[in-house]
C-alpha cells in the first residue's frame, strides 16, 4: 500500500497558515528531540523543512497570482 502525497494546491490560504504552523513546530519539538538523543528517524527534519518550503512555495504563488489578477 503506497501513502498519498500531501498537495498543498488545493488547500486554502486559512488552511495552508494553519499548517505552516504545525509543521514549523514539529521541526522545532525535533530539533529539541535530537539534542537529547531521542529521535531515531533522523530524515524526519528534512520531510518537515521541505514541507515548509512547499507550503510557503504555495501561498507565495497563491499571492502573486491574486495580484496579477487584479
Amino acid at each position: 500500500m503506497t501513502k498519498k502525497k500531501d498537495t498543498f494546491q488545493d488547500k486554502d490560504e486559512k488552511e495552508l497558515k494553519k499548517l505552516l504552523g504545525e509543521k514549523r513546530e514539529a521541526l522545532r519539538d525535533f530539533r529539541f528531540s535530537m539534542k537529547g538523543s531521542r529521535v531515531r528517524n533522523t530524515k524526519e527534519g528534512s520531510l518537515f523543512r521541505k514541507d515548509i518550503a512547499r507550503i510557503l512555495m504555495v501561498l507565495g504563488n497563491n499571492k502573486k497570482h491574486a495580484s496579477v489578477t487584479e
